[in-house]
């Protein structure tokens, strides 16, 4: 009868459901940071893509760069949500999104330095 009693009980059992949620989190250290460099990796992949995608030596292959861009920003997306990588792509989104910013303002007038005077 004790063995029907603890049939669903057994020892590792229990400790696998409250570690289950554990394992969820995201990487630890050592492959957190080999997947950050890998995300970098592929995020100056893709920011190569576009400067070629605005280059006119390349307008002959935009169509096959525009397929390599959107297949690169999948994987990234992929990657990230994977391994839950959600605040470093942030970071990195806010760092693009003022490079853009910039990169406008820039080609329309020329920069105001105070040091000219």
């Amino acid at each position: 009868m004790k063995n029907e009693e603890f049939k669903g009980h057994h020892r590792g059992d229990r400790h696998k459901r409250k570690d289950h949620d554990h394992h969820h989190r995201g990487a630890k250290t050592f492959r957190r940071g080999r997947a950050l460099a890998f995300l970098e990796m592929m995020n100056l992949k893709r920011s190569t893509i576009k400067q070629q995608l605005e280059a006119p030596e390349f307008q002959s292959i935009q169509p096959i760069l525009l397929g390599e861009l959107k297949a690169m920003e999948m994987v990234i997306n992929e990657f990230v949500q994977l391994f839950e990588l959600h605040e470093f792509e942030a970071a990195d989104a806010d760092s693009k999104k003022t490079e853009e910013e910039m990169a406008p303002e820039a080609s329309k007038e020329p920069p105001v330095s105070n040091h000219e005077e």
